[in-house]
């Protein structure tokens, strides 16, 4: 009852018309730039940062509220539209949102992704309402042998279930196990496969290989088939901003296991959405082969709904870490922990004692933050389908220039963009060859944590490997780690031989 108490009074707070302009101006703002290739929801943040200093916290805050969730819906808006999600925890949901795209289905694409934000974002927000201290008291159970099993399991739960070759998705996971281990080693402070690059310090950006291995390298896979038969035909959208009953029920199974995937990852720093997404892709796309007619491939809407509610979910407890423990979990979070920190707000176990009224409205926010953004994206489903009537030697030059634009506003860096070239004739390379891009993205992303986390647990036990199955939760990793590999293999050795018959 004193949540219930506490919540009612945040909603009091935020039900004012001049805090209720600024959620529906968080959110478009949110999803504006986060449609924008190479820029995405950790970028809406940054870049939204400096309009929030002549605003009252309350104000700030709940203006943020709807970035926060505004930029993860235009990450996803930008993937299936344009193959090019505005961020890494929307690579999931583009596999099949784009596909979708493609065979006119569009709008209902966006509203599949739409529900799917409002549901994930809701329960996990709920669930934060009612239970932070115990969210974040589990947090604190993963140690570096936890966080190196974690990233394990991601790695070849990645690469043995998106891919339909086992070989090519270890090879594609090594290459970017590889573009992971460019730049300076915190432990030993020296260059790795920098070439003398001082541009390559600090590492290849995520935002630069995620534009270039989707975007560019879908850029010119279409440009390589552009003058062939229909390859220049305008892709037919229909208008249609809304589910059916049948698309929803079968969605609606989608939505809530995502959620179950996303809630529990929103208070692991495990760097964002991106484990939960591919894990709910991949459970959905396991179940689609159990039926008698998969749509994996061809534009499943459960490939959308999973990964959607997954990424809004670890969201919405990401928001219950940070602001019961002070652990940003991603790095939209950490700039949101700036955010309060700019105010002298230090988040933590005090901070409900301390300025228990503003966390409450902040809380309240998010849950119109989340209605707002329904509110506001299902009618404009049918207007961002739009963007496919363009013709595709303009649409995808379009995508060209904003992907430059993204990649370079990040860091001001032409090595950035020479990188994205050539890294984009990689993915070129790989789409010709049926090698996932997957693997790569999911290795660069828990690359330095599996590799930072195995040298933590080392150090700590002289050199001991027991240590890392020395907890209830790395052995559970693990067992399920090898069942699904054992699985795997009996399910393709089984396949190949019906093929045979």
């Amino acid at each position: 009852m004193d949540q219930l108490i506490n919540l009612a009074g945040g909603f009091g707070e935020v039900f004012t018309w001049q805090n209720m302009i600024w959620v529906v101006v968080g959110a478009f703002l949110g999803t504006a730039v986060g449609v924008m290739p190479g820029l995405g929801s950790a970028m809406a943040v940054a870049l939204l940062l400096p309009m929030t200093f002549t605003l009252d916290p309350l104000a700030s805050l709940i203006m943020f509220s709807g970035i926060y969730f505004g930029g993860l819906f235009g990450d996803s808006t930008a993937g299936i539209l344009m193959n090019t999600p505005g961020n890494s925890t929307a690579i999931a949901t583009t596999f099949e949102g784009h596909r979708m795209a493609l065979a006119g289905r569009a709008p209902q694409a966006l509203a599949t992704s739409a529900i799917g934000a409002f549901t994930g974002g809701m329960l996990a927000t709920v669930l934060v309402v009612f239970f932070a201290p115990t969210l974040a008291e589990l947090a604190t159970k993963f140690g570096p042998g936890e966080y190196f099993a974690l990233a394990l399991f991601a790695f070849v739960a990645i690469s043995t279930i998106v891919s339909e070759s086992a070989a090519r998705g270890l090879a594609a996971l090594g290459f970017g196990l590889a573009l992971a281990l460019v730049g300076i080693d915190q432990s030993t402070g020296s260059a790795r496969y920098t070439f003398e690059v001082p541009a390559l310090f600090d590492g290849i950006s995520i935002v630069v290989i995620t534009v270039a291995m989707l975007a560019i390298g879908e850029v010119l896979h279409v440009a390589s088939r552009l003058g062939r038969s229909n390859a220049a035909e305008l892709v037919p959208s229909q208008g249609r901003p809304w589910l059916t009953r049948p698309e929803f029920f079968e969605a609606l199974p989608a939505w809530l296991r995502g959620s179950a995937f996303g809630i529990p990852f929103g208070i692991i720093p495990a760097g964002g959405a991106e484990v939960p997404t591919f894990l709910a892709y991949g459970t959905e796309r396991r179940l689609d082969r159990r039926r008698a007619k998969p749509t994996f491939g061809t534009g499943s809407i459960r490939g959308v709904a999973a990964p959607e509610a997954a990424g809004n979910a670890t969201a919405g407890s990401a928001m219950g870490a940070l602001l019961a423990l002070g652990l940003p979990t991603s790095a939209t979070a950490a700039l949101l922990l700036a955010t309060f920190q700019q105010y002298g707000m230090q988040p933590g176990p005090l901070l409900f004692e301390r300025n228990g009224e503003i966390v409450w409205a902040l809380l309240a926010s998010l849950f119109i933050a989340m209605i707002a953004l329904l509110i506001l994206n299902l009618p404009f489903a049918p207007l961002w389908a739009k963007l496919l009537k363009i013709p595709q030697a303009h649409l995808y030059a379009g995508i060209t220039v904003f992907a430059s634009l993204g990649v370079y506003a990040t860091s001001a860096s032409t090595v950035d963009l020479a990188i994205m070239c050539a890294l984009g004739l990689l993915g070129f390379v790989m789409r010709r060859n049926d090698v996932p891009l997957a693997p790569i993205l999911i290795a660069v992303i828990l690359g330095p944590l599996a590799e930072y986390s195995l040298r933590d647990a080392m150090a700590n036990s002289n050199n001991d490997p027991l240590t890392l199955v020395s907890s209830p939760i790395t052995i559970g990793l693990y067992t399920l780690l090898v069942l699904g590999v054992v699985w795997a293999f009996w399910r393709r050795t089984r396949e190949s031989r019906a093929q045979d018959f």
